[in-house]
């Protein structure tokens, strides 16, 4: 008899508690203008790679009031190197702007606010306010969602209907934590081009009988 979803969820916390008992934040930052401005150019980039780029932006400008000041032109030469340069530099003027217009020069503390920035989806929005203002939040990118449908824990066809399931199978006081859990077991044991659902720990303990490489539904 197979598992349920349920007990498939215990099993992967019981892994991810195991073997992560403490989540080291993935982005540096120091404030939660820096942390958006991070997670932003963390988009189809890597975080070891935003971390590289992120100090040479910061030292010239951490604040809505310095960034607004410089030239999109400026932004982008420093952070050509986490691609979509043009797209993402303009988000990061423009957002600055917004900030000092519309919130004193304070990042807003909630999704629709947030979501309202330039450049800031709801992945985005669900980072800082789960990393900058500590409120339960499932941040889901391709990476969990590809992780979660070999888990078993979503047949989701996209990140939102993944996201809806993972809250409904964790509790609320776990989301900051799992989902930074999940991706560092992720990038450690379950890659994407690796595993293909036959090899990690996780895998294997939720599917043992698992024998042919995992399918996913795209997002």
């Amino acid at each position: 008899m197979s598992m349920t979803k349920s007990e498939r969820a215990q099993i992967v916390l019981k892994i991810l508690n195991k073997t992560y008992p403490k989540t080291p934040i993935p982005l540096d930052h120091k404030d939660n203008f820096t942390l958006l401005v991070a997670v932003l150019l963390s988009a189809q980039c890597t975080d070891e790679r935003v971390n590289q780029v992120t100090p040479k932006l910061f030292k010239i400008a951490s604040n809505p009031q310095k960034m607004s000041k410089l030239s999109q032109n400026q932004i982008y030469k420093i952070i050509k190197p986490c691609g979509l340069g043009p797209k993402k530099s303009k988000a990061i003027k423009d957002l600055s702007s917004i900030l000092l217009k519309k919130f004193n020069g304070e990042v807003p503390n909630n999704f629709n606010d947030l979501e309202a920035l330039p450049g800031v989806g709801h992945k985005t929005a669900s980072v800082v306010m789960s990393q900058g203002f500590g409120v339960p939040a499932f941040a889901v990118d391709t990476h969990i969602h590809r992780l979660a449908q070999r888990w078993g824990l979503t047949n989701g066809k996209d990140v939102k209907k993944t996201e809806a399931d993972l809250k409904k199978l964790f509790d609320k006081s776990l989301w900051n934590k799992l989902h930074l859990q999940i991706i560092f077991w992720g990038r450690e044991f379950c890659q994407a081009k690796a595993c293909y659902g036959l090899e990690c720990d996780v895998c294997k303990a939720c599917y043992p009988k698992r024998i042919k490489p995992f399918t996913h539904k795209k997002p």
